[in-house]
């Protein structure tokens, strides 16, 4: 059974838009729950709040690349790399001590990171499927 270019755009453009719209509802929880998240988590709202607009811009920015006609494959690698520096970015931050997380808090970013790695993952799957068809 062979992929068409159509079929392979179409899968990537739904993982796109799944990522878009959970990295959108995330931002905003990270925005309107930065002081109520900050105590169980340890996350201070001096990083949660970046946090949270950072992800409300990745998100426009997945949507804007799902919305193309023809997904180009450049965009698509580029939300594959940083997917996977966000994943590398939340076990280093979970890990490192540089943010006085509580025990809730590593295993928050924790599920982030594994949540993003499934999603680099997912993204990498369709672009190999969008360039081999």
């Amino acid at each position: 059974m062979t992929t068409t270019r159509t079929d392979a755009s179409g899968r990537l453009r739904l993982i796109l838009r799944v990522d878009g719209w959970s990295t959108a509802v995330f931002g905003v929880i990270m925005l309107a729950g930065a002081q109520a998240l900050s105590g169980p988590l340890g996350l201070p709202t001096s990083w949660s709040i970046p946090f949270g607009v950072a992800m409300l811009g990745g998100a426009a920015a997945l949507g804007l690349i799902a919305g193309y006609p023809q997904i180009p494959p450049r965009h698509a690698a580029f939300v594959v790399a940083g997917n996977t520096l966000s994943c590398v970015a939340l076990l280093v931050l979970a890990f490192s001590g540089l943010i006085p997380l509580t025990g809730l808090g590593v295993a928050f970013l924790l599920a982030g990171a594994l949540v993003v790695a499934v999603y680099a993952a997912l993204e990498l799957m369709g672009l190999r499927r969008l360039t081999a068809a």
